[in-house]
């Protein structure tokens, strides 16, 4: 295999990984994501909360799934800040 068709592999190795990371990326900012964990939050803590034999489970369970959601969206303030504040090295 000659040099020029060994780049040419490693550069489509390279656009390769590049797209999974993009998906990836995708997936971690998604509103689906954030949905979905919140949901399993309060799910799990409702069950949690029930069996113990907490005061108003299904209210109570709310608080830490809207907590997750609200500190998602603001995190995401926060990166912004910090990317464009932060030394380059």
């Amino acid at each position: 295999m000659d040099q020029i068709e060994k780049f040419k592999k490693e550069i489509e190795s390279i656009k390769e990984r590049n797209k999974r990371v993009e998906k990836d990326k995708a997936w971690e900012t998604s509103w689906t994501r954030r949905i979905a964990i919140a949901v399993s939050t309060y799910i799990l803590i409702l069950i949690f909360l029930y069996s113990i034999g907490a005061d108003k489970p299904f209210l109570s369970a709310i608080i830490p799934a809207v907590a997750y959601m609200i500190s998602s969206a603001s995190l995401n303030s926060l990166k912004t800040w910090w990317l464009k504040n932060r030394n380059s090295p």
